[in-house]
């Protein structure tokens, strides 16, 4: 069995332990004499896997006992309508920290709903940074301010929150979920696909205040109302059952593996150290954000010619190393590594490019 290093931004890879444990579980989970892909949502076995995601989720993140965990479908990308069909509501405006293209997808469909506002962006230098805030431009009587915490596509990341006050702070987190600790209490509403880090696609997690549920517009669809999904427990209708199962071996593999999201931060941390170490020093490659800004999880970089880059992405698949094509907005090339990917892929995918920079210079 050859197993690649996949770099994809999403799905990416998952575990190897906790593939192994869904693999010897596949037929029959725990006894039951069936697979989890098969069983009734509303069995006893299948709320066990469930209630248990949401309780290792709650203890690795330390959620708040005001806030609602709720296990929903319909990607990141249905938050963008979820979110202000739920909290819109009071003034009608919200403010947006336009960082890439899904914070402007977020606001472009806002603004359907009602007064959106960019408080700022870095669309100038293809968004290759986290603009400074400037608290005296956020709109006072907001119903929240949205931020996409990780741009997956442009690779920088949020290292400051940004001050608002009584104003809640929504942030879409489907590329940094899981990979450092995050202070939940900041945010009245957080958001993320699991298919980055938690596990595969099919799921979203919703994390949100308990005072902002209830309050949905009356053209609000029962399926995207937060109360409607409150009030059964993520299970209004049947829930993406085996994501959420394979998110609660991830959880697992965090707490008892990995030790917790503080031992989790200092693995990625080294993993992205090691990668930005080389492209700082490389005469070749370069990364494309700066510094300051960069993620830990995305790391976008070029050789400043299309046909090296193309080259270099051919030679790396056929090496093993797969998915490094840069998005198809921005060209280049992206290593996303997230939690799941070891630090050897990343110290073996720097030797390759320091072969392939010999071999090219």
């Amino acid at each position: 069995m050859k197993r690649v290093y996949n770099f994809s931004a999403g799905p990416s890879m998952l575990p190897e332990a906790v593939l192994r444990r869904a693999a010897d579980e596949m037929l029959d989970y725990q006894g039951s004499g069936q697979s989890v892909m098969e069983m009734s949502h509303r069995s006893k076995v299948y709320e066990g896997i469930i209630g248990s995601a949401e309780s290792l989720l709650r203890e690795v993140m330390n959620i708040p006992d005001n806030y609602k965990v709720l296990f929903l479908q319909g990607g990141a990308s249905s938050q963008f309508a979820m979110v202000p069909m739920n909290l819109m509501t009071k003034s009608g405006k919200a403010d947006f920290v336009l960082t890439g293209q899904w914070a402007t997808k977020a606001y472009k469909e806002a603004a359907r709903y009602g007064e959106a506002n960019v408080v700022a962006s870095s669309k100038d230098q293809t968004f290759c940074y986290i603009p400074e805030l400037d608290p005296a431009t956020f709109t006072k009587d907001a119903d929240y301010f949205h931020i996409c915490m990780n741009n997956t596509i442009y690779g920088t990341k949020f290292t400051k929150l940004p001050e608002t006050g009584d104003v809640p702070l929504v942030a879409d987190i489907s590329s940094c979920i899981l990979s450092e600790p995050i202070d939940v209490s900041k945010f009245g509403v957080l958001y993320a696909g699991a298919q980055k880090n938690m596990g595969p696609a099919g799921l979203t997690v919703v994390i949100i205040r308990e005072d902002l549920i209830g309050h949905a517009m009356d053209i609000t669809p029962t399926m995207f109302n937060y109360q409607t999904h409150v009030d059964n427990g993520s299970m209004f209708n049947t829930p993406p059952c085996y994501s959420i199962y394979i998110s609660m071996l991830v959880l697992d593999w965090i707490k008892n593996t990995i030790g917790g999201l503080e031992e989790m931060k200092k693995l990625n941390e080294k993993k992205a150290g090691i990668l930005y170490g080389y492209l700082d020093n490389s005469k070749m490659f370069r990364g494309t954000v700066v510094p300051k800004d960069r993620s830990l999880m995305n790391v976008p970089f070029v050789t400043g010619s299309d046909e090296l880059n193309a080259k270099f992405v051919k030679e790396a698949e056929a090496a093993g190393f797969v998915n490094l094509k840069g998005h198809r907005s921005v060209g280049g090339m992206r290593a996303s590594i997230y939690n799941a990917m070891p630090i050897e892929g990343v110290e073996k995918l720097v030797e390759f490019m320091k072969k392939f920079e010999e071999e090219n210079a």
